[in-house]
């Protein structure tokens, strides 16, 4: 077993300490409500036209992609199991200035994510109700998530509970549905082409997608920000079953693979359905936003249109309070280690939960998701950020790994598979997809990355005159 690093042993919810309340089930229902099961509706039409119909393919290839980073996670978050996620492990792999580093470009992700959530719910909300503006429901889907954050962990993840099970029971109308359109009518193409593609397998088209297909998994790796948090963690005093670590390794790595098989399944079925063809789609860039809705609507009916509308609504405003939360614990992690302002570190007694980092993350993104319901090219604008900004972090994760096990050499023996294979591998995947991303979003994250550099450069100085 890997040796610990700043584990907690209190149970008290005083300054820099959090309450071990969520069970294995909470965190895989944190790490799901943050993806969402029905993630693909938004960009099944982009997905469909970028990979020349293989959507399916994508989503495998993005799932066996994604799964050598839940590896790394579920590696060093036995290493340090604590609030912080990949801000934490680069800390301990790499050094103070990775971390931090880590830890900024993962803001990105975990600040603009839930901004994009709650904007694909006011969006939804819109279409039902369309007297209301989007931007109005996009902020009440703010103001009603943060209040459940603010009111304690273990409540909103019972609540969480009862919207996944709502989104997997819609998802599960639209598979019984779909299928039997299929038995009854039979497919609008080949069997296979959601595999193979409409005009032949293209391997740069399927890789090009993947980047945009990333986005549909961003959320998984948000359980790790809960490990201080689960039950079972160092110190908590349990009796026999798996610690709190395990526990978190364990929800990091069901999570991805439940989606990955939610995702391939409901894409399989929605591309033989489609009307449209992936190479009309790309020749009207326009239609693609709402093709998993003109499929259902074509070929099931209005009433399943409405449904899946009205569970994307919803689903999209609880997959951004479990970013919201996530957000919160990287706040949190990083002023209780000075590195953003101390304030941030205190945890509320009542809730037990980092109520001012919570708000500060809930300000953030109420302005961004507010601003970009108010703007035709406001999803695309906040999209384009923020995948480049977690695949930065996940490349700083795999590096932790290398970092601790073999560099630093602190846990024993390093594993060959685990510890250099696997992050070696997970490395590559992320640059190769971020080198496939658009030149906007390589260009904000790297803007991003200057200025959390010249930050770090200002603490360094800082510290040092006052240590002087």
């Amino acid at each position: 077993m890997p040796e610990t690093i700043g584990a907690r042993d209190d149970q008290g919810t005083g300054a820099g300490t959090l309450r071990r309340t969520l069970t294995l089930r909470d965190l895989i229902v944190y790490g799901l409500l943050f993806i969402a099961p029905m993630a693909p509706v938004g960009i099944f039409g982009t997905l469909l036209a970028k990979s020349d119909g293989a959507i399916t393919a994508v989503y495998v290839v993005a799932t066996l992609a994604m799964g050598f980073t839940a590896c790394s996670y579920a590696q060093m978050v036995r290493v340090a199991p604590q609030a912080g996620s990949v801000y934490t492990y680069a800390r301990v792999g790499l050094g103070d200035g990775a971390g931090f580093l880590a830890g900024w470009l993962a803001m990105l992700d975990y600040l603009l994510i839930p901004a994009v959530a709650y904007l694909f719910s006011g969006i939804a909300m819109h279409a039902l109700v369309p007297s209301v503006h989007q931007w109005v429901w996009t902020a009440i889907a703010v103001i009603v998530t943060t209040l459940l954050n603010l009111w304690g962990v273990r409540t909103a993840a019972v609540v969480g509970f009862a919207v996944l099970a709502m989104e997997i029971a819609v998802l599960a109308v639209f598979v019984v549905a779909a299928a039997a359109e299929l038995i009854a009518h039979g497919a609008q193409r080949g069997w296979a082409d959601p595999l193979t593609g409409q005009g032949g397998f293209s391997m740069t088209a399927v890789l090009s997608a993947v980047s945009v297909a990333v986005l549909s998994y961003l959320g998984f790796d948000a359980i790790a920000s809960f490990a201080e948090e689960a039950k079972g963690a160092p110190g908590a005093g349990e009796g026999p079953g798996p610690g709190g670590p395990d526990r978190v390794a364990r929800a990091v790595l069901t999570c991805l693979a439940v989606a990955g098989v939610l995702f391939a399944v409901q894409t399989y079925l929605a591309a033989l359905l489609a009307p449209m063809s992936a190479a009309e789609l790309a020749a009207r860039p326009g239609g693609q936003g709402d093709a998993f809705y003109v499929t259902v609507d074509a070929a099931v009916g209005g009433w399943l249109h409405d449904l899946v509308a009205v569970s994307k609504a919803v689903g999209a405003a609880f997959a951004a309070l479990a970013g919201q939360a996530a957000a919160g614990r990287l706040l949190f992690a990083m002023a209780r280690d000075r590195r953003l302002p101390g304030a941030m570190s205190k945890v509320d007694a009542g809730s037990g939960v980092p109520r001012r980092a919570l708000l500060g993350a809930a300000v953030v993104t109420l302005v961004a998701a507010v601003w970009a319901a108010r703007r035709d090219d406001g999803l695309d604008q906040l999209s384009s950020i923020v995948n480049v900004g977690a695949l930065s972090a996940f490349a700083l994760l795999h590096a932790s790994v290398i970092g601790w096990f073999w560099v630093r050499r602190g846990s024993g023996a390093p594993s060959l598979l685990r510890h250099l294979v696997v992050p070696v591998l997970g490395f590559a995947v992320v640059v190769a997809v971020i080198v496939e991303a658009s030149a906007a979003a390589q260009a904000v994250a790297a803007v991003w990355l200057v200025v959390g550099a010249g930050v770090l450069v200002a603490q360094f100085r800082a510290r040092r005159g006052a240590g002087a």
